[in-house]
């Protein structure tokens, strides 16, 4: 049985990817979501939990036996050493994961990989196409700011540490361009779902 297709949706933080994968699950699509990946792998009890408190030795890291995930990425933020350390523990996990969902029956015309890092790890090697949902700096960074209540500079520092604006474009299949109105989304993924089940119907 062949494979569905499958779409990569990505975008920075603040860009609004997860409204964007909101509206093509409003449309029937299964979205299979990186981020809930990550934090399946380190459940309570979980062997990757245990060598990641093992690691680090800061108990700390435990809120009621879940991942304090804020204060780990703190940790890894400013420790390079870390964050290779950890990237290498999670990212196979995360990959058997996201395979996992992939393979399970859906009646979905395509398949969406939702991922804020896409382009940054193997992920992009499962897709067919990808989708870069774009929005200037300014933009990012007043909406991140504003949900999370964090500050522009903290935004801005994420930003710094993430692939560049520049590189995604140029490696996405299509750019979805979020400074519209939210209330023109919908209409916008209708189209990108026609294309999406054209692609499919055609592999």
């Amino acid at each position: 049985m062949n494979k569905k297709y499958l779409v990569g949706l990505t975008g920075g933080i603040g860009s609004g990817k997860s409204t964007v994968a909101s509206a093509f699950k409003r449309l029937g699509v299964k979205v299979v979501d990186a981020d809930q990946a990550a934090r399946a792998v380190v459940e309570p009890e979980s062997e990757a939990l245990k060598k990641i408190i093992n690691h680090f030795k800061d108990e700390q890291l435990l809120v009621d036996g879940q991942l304090n995930r804020a204060a780990l990425r703190e940790i890894v933020f400013n420790h390079p050493e870390h964050k290779t350390w950890l990237e290498n523990l999670l990212h196979p996990l995360i990959g058997d994961w996201i395979s996992m969902k992939l393979e399970q029956p859906s009646s979905s015309p395509y398949i969406i990989l939702e991922s804020p890092l896409l382009f940054e790890t193997d992920q992009y090697k499962k897709v067919d196409t990808s989708l870069l949902v774009d929005l200037s700096p300014e933009l990012q960074i007043k909406r991140a700011s504003g949900r999370d209540g964090v500050s522009h500079q903290q935004i801005q520092s994420i930003m710094d540490s993430q692939m560049s604006r520049q590189q995604k474009i140029s490696l996405a299949g299509y750019i979805f361009d979020n400074s519209i109105e939210i209330e023109t989304i919908d209409q916008k993924v209708l189209d990108l779902h026609l294309e999406f089940e054209y692609l499919a119907s055609s592999k």
